[in-house]
């Protein structure tokens, strides 16, 4: 029996996308927009997008995405992981610089 990405889906994970789908339902109220208009903007059926209000991990990032853009949070994503707001990363990354760094030797041309 093959898993799934449901089987091992860390329980934090899960929460924070119920949060998150819970966050796209209140934005989605605050502009008084139904649930079917936004299904309809984005392109999918209702019970896809009442799927990503649940935060439902097998609905396709794609319809996440567009949902976002609906809502107006369109440039989520380009931030979401950007290498320079990386703290992690950067932090790596200057841990491997070198301690000392040396000049190679060059023959003099004759």
């Amino acid at each position: 029996m093959r898993s799934t990405v449901l089987d091992v889906l860390p329980p934090t994970v899960k929460r924070s996308l119920t949060k998150f789908g819970a966050d796209l339902a209140t934005a989605r109220r605050k502009r008084g927009l139904t649930s079917r208009a936004v299904a309809e903007r984005m392109g999918v059926s209702k019970s896809t997008y009442l799927r990503v209000e649940k935060g439902d991990p097998t609905v396709m990032l794609a319809v996440y995405a567009m949902a976002l853009f609906v809502l107006g949070f369109g440039d989520t994503f380009r931030y979401l992981i950007d290498p320079s707001r990386d703290d992690t990363g950067l932090m790596l990354d200057e841990e491997r610089l070198p301690k000392r760094v040396r000049m190679k030797k060059t023959r003099a041309s004759p």
